[in-house]
């Protein structure tokens, strides 16, 4: 078993806010990713009260997520994590566990937990056309809504709530700085700006820009093929408009994924510069 899992048994706390068996996220690494390469970073649970959570949502279900925070009295300062296309897996829990080391109660919900797990899936073209297309950006919204009213109540600070994301989630994290007004900072790693628009996805960070709630950074490879410099700046001007201030950096001949250290896309110097970035960022606006 997970030492993340063996080490909530003897916390009688975490227990009542509801830690459950590890079993209903996936363990490891996705199947499309895996193996992880050498680089990818293990953070252990030391000092940390780390697991499995199941978060009430509408129509009496409850969404799995991974949350971990110091072992100490809270309240503290929140963070949402949001995933890249492959869900929950372990790369997302040890975003989770490094950002609990720095004092934040950190949670990631499974947001695919309607539509299947992309966990299993070996082909990333498979996920996107079988799950991730099926997501709708309403229903994405609303489950990150619960998870911050969940953590209101479980060891987080409502008044201090902050958001990142990878990929998908990078993208997410900008539609919920315009969706959120409790909403404190943001930070978007390399998720897209444009795109077109659908019933899932009615509207994209570019269309939101003057609505934003709360501060964002955005960090983008320059050579990154999916997403287009050319939207970046796009973004840049759109954001002009927007009552808050907003960051963009990016970082040249850089690809997509490039703080992904269990990926060949990682490059750990614009990774560990974006990391500090992400840090200060939190510390200032939350």
């Amino acid at each position: 078993m997970d030492d993340h899992v063996k080490s909530l048994r003897p916390n009688m706390d975490m227990t009542r806010r509801g830690f459950v068996s590890a079993a209903v996220l996936a363990t490891g690494y996705a199947l499309a990713v895996s193996p992880a390469e050498a680089t990818a970073i293990a953070t252990d649970t030391s000092g940390l009260s780390a697991g499995v959570v199941m978060i009430p949502v509408d129509g009496g279900t409850a969404m799995p997520a991974y949350a971990a925070m110091p072992a100490t009295k809270g309240p503290f300062p929140t963070v949402l994590v949001v995933q890249e296309i492959f869900g929950v897996h372990e790369h997302i829990r040890d975003i989770c566990r490094r950002l609990a080391k720095l004092g934040y109660l950190a949670i990631a919900p499974e947001l695919y937990f309607r539509q299947g797990d992309p966990s299993v899936i070996p082909a990333i073209p498979t996920i996107l056309s079988s799950i991730v297309s099926k997501v709708p950006d309403v229903q994405v919204l609303s489950d990150l809504d619960f998870c911050a009213a969940w953590v209101a109540g479980n060891g987080g600070d409502p008044a201090r709530l902050g958001i990142t994301g990878f990929c998908w989630g990078g993208r997410v994290a900008w539609l919920y700085a315009a969706h959120n007004p409790n909403l404190k900072a943001a930070v978007a790693w390399y998720g897209k700006l444009t795109g077109d628009v659908s019933a899932m996805t009615p509207k994209h960070p570019v269309d939101v820009a003057a609505e934003l709630k709360a501060p964002v950074l955005g960090l983008y490879g320059g050579a990154d093929q999916g997403i287009p410099q050319d939207t970046v700046e796009k973004m840049r001007s759109a954001v002009k408009l927007a009552r808050v201030p907003v960051e963009i950096k990016v970082y040249p001949d850089v690809s997509h994924a490039f703080h992904a250290d269990y990926r060949p896309s990682y490059r750990e110097a614009p990774a560990r510069d974006g990391w500090g970035r992400l840090q200060a960022w939190l510390k200032d606006n939350l």
